[in-house]
């Protein structure tokens, strides 16, 4: 099992940016417990999938604002409906994950912790350089690998946003887009891992 906390960077000099992100993680699809408020600027949520933890984190890092700690491993039976009465190892793992998260030191504001430390560590520092590949990309950029992630061929994104093909294969390229769709499966099987 997978616990998602997120904490919400610089709450006190901005404004309530919980309904933004629950709205972002809205799909249930692989969620076990939904996401929710839990105190003041913080969101947890159980997740089943490593996948969805994946593209959920990379998700909410996208929208800005936010420290995301991802707990791998057990939690306790039976699990409550409300996530805010669950425990066990997955829920203290996320929390010290994300107060690692919270460092002003960290390039990108996610960590990982795991029954299998050691592979909680290797997840934690590709899924950095996926989110820090992500962090960098244009808005144009964002337009082509959306396009593509919804099955869109080089010629039908190309279309849909009235480039020619060649401008889409040199925004793609710049977004970095093969490489993390090459780089977040070993994300996933590296979180699966860390569930010991």
């Amino acid at each position: 099992m997978f616990v998602m906390t997120l904490d919400q960077r610089g709450s006190r000099r901005d404004r309530d940016r919980v309904p933004d992100v629950l709205a972002v993680l809205s799909a249930r699809e692989g969620v076990l417990r939904a996401f929710a408020r839990t105190a003041g600027d913080e969101v947890q949520g159980v997740v089943g999938d490593a996948e969805v933890v994946v593209a959920r984190g990379l998700d909410v890092l996208r929208s800005g604002g936010w420290s995301v700690g991802i707990g791998a491993g057990p939690v306790d039976d039976p699990m409550p409906d409300d996530v805010r009465a669950g425990s066990g190892p997955a829920f203290v793992l996320s929390r010290r994950a994300v107060e690692r998260a919270k460092s002003r030191q960290r390039p990108v504001p996610v960590a990982v912790e795991g029954v299998r430390a050691d592979l909680a560590r290797d997840a934690e520092a590709v899924l950095t350089l996926v989110a820090g590949i992500a962090a960098r990309r244009t808005e144009g950029g964002w337009a082509a690998v959306d396009a593509r992630r919804q099955g869109g061929t080089q010629e039908s994104v190309a279309a849909a946003l009235g480039v020619s093909q060649q401008a889409v294969s040199q925004r793609l390229a710049a977004a970095m887009w093969q490489e993390e769709d090459a780089a977040r499966p070993v994300v996933v099987r590296l979180l699966e891992g860390a569930q010991g």
